[in-house]
């Protein structure tokens, strides 16, 4: 297992390539220490490592097509934000497999609407980008992202143990509070503005006046 970019790859035998395409099939790369010597790049593909939220590249501006697919990733905005300041002509990028890129195929807690929501903020980040993952961005997606994307960002709220426990479970009844508890038997006395005369009672029918 490697923890960096291969010392032939920064070695006087690879000077300035213009490509490097890096696809392994089993967990090498744990970070891309060396690639600094890469100015040139135009194409980096970093699929199948291990590559995480400390992922730092240096800059490249010329790259247009980077794929880190089957990573580490779950910080979204952090990866945005970078990639935002060392790659400025990026055009296509491709997070498949990674945390950060929610997809049913990945994960059965997400739904179409979640990887369009991560379609929106990651052009309303990345605004120049052609291609997201498998996908050619639309005119619409990308008219979405200038309106909505700053409001895409999914955040999941802590729960925190100590408000939880510092409230305990009520229980919504509609009886008066001296009613509530189950030893409690005492009746509740109120005060009633009407005034019943028994006018009107049907019983009133079946009484004789030498009854009364």
């Amino acid at each position: 297992m490697s923890d960096g970019i291969p010392g032939v790859f920064s070695s006087g035998l690879c000077l300035h390539p213009s490509s490097l395409h890096v696809n392994t099939t089993r967990d090498t790369w744990r970070s891309l220490e060396g690639l600094s010597a890469f100015g040139s790049l135009e194409e980096l593909i970093l699929d199948n490592n291990l590559l995480g939220d400390d992922l730092m590249l240096p800059g490249l501006p010329r790259l247009h097509t980077l794929t880190l697919n089957k990573n580490q990733i779950t910080d979204l905005e952090h990866l945005l934000d970078h990639l935002a300041e060392v790659t400025p002509a990026l055009e296509y990028l491709s997070l498949l497999g990674n945390v950060a890129c929610p997809n049913e195929l990945v994960s059965l807690e997400k739904d179409e609407e979640d990887y369009k929501r991560y379609r929106c903020f990651v052009l309303h980040k990345l605004p120049n980008l052609k291609f997201l993952d498998a996908r050619k961005v639309t005119r619409q997606e990308r008219e979405e992202a200038l309106v909505r994307g700053a409001f895409m960002k999914v955040v999941k709220p802590k729960a925190s143990s100590d408000s939880v426990a510092a409230s305990p479970e009520c229980h919504y009844t509609p009886l008066p509070s001296a009613s509530r508890e189950l030893t409690s038997h005492r009746g509740v006395l109120g005060k009633c503005r009407y005034v019943y005369y028994g006018k009107n009672s049907e019983g009133n029918r079946f009484i004789r006046d030498d009854q009364l």
